[in-house]
């Protein structure tokens, strides 16, 4: 298990941009996966973006070109997600999640608001 706190939201201009970083209670360099989910007010969690221990990535795709996630290389316990050109419907709360291992409990962190609006 690793405990997982988000920060980064916040309210930014349609076309700005933002980066979020999840610190882990632990190092996830090893994790098997990990990645960043949305929820908007009255939908449901979605996937953003997921990075796999092996460096496969892959992104949704309504924010393909635009957000990129990463690992910190210089700190083995901090996932980021930069997010660029942001829009109106990229508002809702971001999620950080982590699978340390296939077959393992997922661990999900308390969430960031982010609100693109003008």
């Amino acid at each position: 298990q690793v405990q997982l706190v988000e920060s980064g939201g916040g309210l930014v201009q349609p076309g700005g941009s933002l980066r979020l970083s999840c610190a882990a209670s632990g190092s996830i360099f090893s994790a098997y996966r990990m990645g960043w989910y949305r929820q908007a007010p009255g939908k449901q969690r979605e996937l953003v973006a997921l990075i796999y221990r092996s460096g496969i990535i892959n992104y949704a795709d309504s924010v393909k070109g635009r957000f990129t996630i990463s690992r910190d290389i210089a700190k083995n316990t901090v996932l980021l997600l930069q997010m660029n050109s942001l829009k109106p419907e990229d508002t809702g709360v971001y999620f950080c999640n982590a699978l340390l291992r296939v077959g393992a409990i997922e661990n999900w962190g308390q969430g960031t608001q982010v609100t693109v609006s003008s």
